[in-house]
């Protein structure tokens, strides 16, 4: 399968100011800390972590949203890091994004035509049949009445807000789209139709999808394969049906085993790892591996030594001195 996206070792740090009138630099939130990652055509790769691990920072970053502190990132082949601005604007019909909030992710002033319109027009782009035409198109593929163009963005419910940001994500047919946690503000009757919309819309176009979700239930309905993030940091990578039958990081298989279980019977049997306290303040990681101070089977090498993800066999990958290959060993 050939890599529509290919991300290595990318940092982005934000600088940390003291107050007063000449503040200075006091120190660095890093809040991505060497993620590498890499996303197939046609294929979906699901980032999934607590509030706050970096999920978000990453996706934007790799769309150029962000500025990058160091690392790689390359879209098709072609390295983007260090391009301009102006050397971006071509690049961005092969990248969109789509927002959490479909809201406030859309002008409220302009008409949802002009809204679908405007990578055509930035792009500089012609349709055939005209821009018009393809708009009405656009909104018909995603499940909204064409005759409704000339309606703003306030007239329409959550869940169509989101179409028209979907709509407005494919116009210039991309390669790769980014999805930050595109459900997680609707109902949950809605967040099956726009996963099941994105599903049909990856099959007809060959899209790609770096899909960032807290919900595991949604990531689990949609991805092919799963990368765990914690603080900033790649913990674990696999395929869907790997990572959520034999999760080897203890952080992975705290989240699994967080996962409601319809069956009560099942629900009583299985283990319940919680995790202790807080996530550690990305200003001042923990030294060695950054989940030692939160982690249940946590050894005096985790404390000094920085894991590195290694394949553990099939493509599944994880950064643990101590993987799970023994569910056993995740007694307290």
């Amino acid at each position: 399968m050939t890599d529509i996206v290919r991300v290595t070792d990318l940092r982005v740090h934000f600088p940390v100011k003291s107050r007063g009138v000449f503040p200075r630099t006091i120190g660095q939130v890093k809040a991505v800390d060497g993620v590498s990652l890499h996303i197939g055509a046609g294929e979906t790769l699901g980032l999934v972590g607590e509030s706050g691990c970096g999920k978000s920072t990453t996706g934007r970053a790799i769309l150029r949203l962000l500025p990058i502190t160091s690392g790689r990132v390359e879209i098709e082949g072609t390295d983007i890091t260090d391009l301009s601005r102006r050397q971006m604007r071509p690049r961005r019909r092969e990248a969109q994004m789509i927002f959490q909030d479909p809201y406030n992710a859309l002008n409220p002033r302009q008409t949802v035509g002009s809204i679908i319109a405007a990578p055509f027009r930035i792009q500089k782009v012609d349709p055939p049949g005209g821009v018009r035409a393809a708009v009405r198109d656009l909104m018909d593929r995603v499940g909204l009445n064409p005759e409704h163009v000339n309606r703003y963005p306030n007239e329409f419910s959550g869940g169509q807000r989101q179409r028209i940001g979907i709509a407005r994500a494919i116009a210039l047919q991309p390669r790769l789209i980014v999805c930050d946690e595109p459900v997680s503000a609707l109902d949950v009757s809605i967040q099956a139709q726009i996963l099941n919309l994105l599903s049909t819309l990856q099959e007809e176009f060959q899209l790609s999808y770096l899909f960032i979700a807290h919900d595991l239930a949604v990531v689990r309905h949609i991805a092919q394969r799963v990368a765990v993030m914690y603080l900033g940091s790649i913990v674990e990578v696999a395929s869907r049906e790997d990572i959520y039958s034999h999760p080897l990081h203890p952080y992975t298989y705290a989240l699994m085993s967080a996962i409601p279980v319809p069956d009560p019977h099942l629900q009583a049997e299985r283990q319940r790892i919680v995790l202790r306290g807080d996530p550690p303040s990305p200003v001042d990681p923990p030294t060695g591996c950054t989940f030692h101070t939160r982690c249940h089977i946590a050894q005096e090498r985790c404390r000094t030594e920085i894991p590195v993800l290694r394949d553990m066999g099939g493509g599944h990958e994880v950064a643990c001195h101590f993987p799970l290959t023994d569910l056993s060993a995740t007694a307290t």
